[in-house]
């Protein structure tokens, strides 16, 4: 299965670069039929982990995905479905 990851820690702190680097592996796994994007925010404080599902809940970027898993064994991540292309 192909997988796309995207790992925040380097943007942690940067709110515009952070939803740049959402919007650019959102559209890229569209793009290319990826069926699952691994998103890693971190532990941390828990606040970019909320900033990214709040991203994710925006209606037009709703509609692009099919499911959100949050890792059970790692709070700092999340995996993110999409529908599979024809």
């Amino acid at each position: 299965m192909a997988k796309l990851k995207l790992d925040l820690h380097d943007i942690y702190n940067k709110g515009q670069s952070i939803d740049e680097a959402l919007n650019h592996i959102i559209n890229e796994a569209v793009e290319k039929g990826i069926a699952l994007v691994e998103i890693i925010p971190g532990k941390g404080s828990g606040q970019l982990k909320k900033h990214v599902l709040r991203f994710l809940e925006q209606k037009h970027i709703r509609k692009l995905y099919h499911r959100i898993d949050k890792d059970n064994k790692n709070f700092g991540r999340l995996f993110v479905h999409f529908k599979k292309q024809n």
